[in-house]
């Protein structure tokens, strides 16, 4: 590898793994196509979570397992994580590289509550069943690591036994 692919290479993944710590949650999705180019470098899917402004159980599902999980070695080897705000009609780069908007994205993943998780590979795609609501806090940290395993699984294929 080359030194300048190297250090392309460290820049996304710098990139993709900034601290949500700093912004007191997950870091918005800006450029999902730059978003999908840091998932390919750890071979990993887009983790997004579509919340609404001021929800109580999107703050919740953020604090108490999104952003904890974004500062885990383990899943910044897995997944990228974002947060889109659903009401948002504020211009971001889609994973086409065309110009969207938070809420048209929210639409076309078809949510209906928030907070929903969903997992993608690099065009876009739902990958996982999403993760709706936050229903019972003992498990849901267990529903998040079913949908990213089960994406992973397509992506990479099944995990060895």
């Amino acid at each position: 590898m080359t030194k300048q692919i190297l250090a392309r290479l460290c820049a996304i993944l710098a990139w993709a793994s900034a601290s949500a710590w700093a912004a007191g949650g997950l870091p918005q999705a800006r450029d999902l196509q730059k978003d999908a180019e840091a998932a390919h470098a750890i071979n990993g899917a887009i983790l997004i979570v579509l919340t609404g402004e001021h929800c109580v159980f999107c703050e919740r599902v953020q604090k108490n397992f999104l952003v904890p999980m974004s500062g885990n070695k383990t899943y910044q080897g897995k997944v990228v994580m974002r947060r889109l705000v659903v009401s948002d009609d504020s211009a971001i780069r889609g994973f086409d590289g065309h110009p969207t908007t938070p809420r048209k994205l929210a639409q076309q993943y078809g949510y209906t509550l928030v907070p929903t998780v969903v997992v993608l590979d690099g065009k876009g795609r739902i990958l996982a069943k999403p993760v709706v609501g936050l229903t019972t806090e003992d498990y849901y940290g267990m529903y998040l690591d079913e949908a990213i395993d089960t994406a992973l699984a397509k992506i990479r294929g099944p995990a060895p036994l």
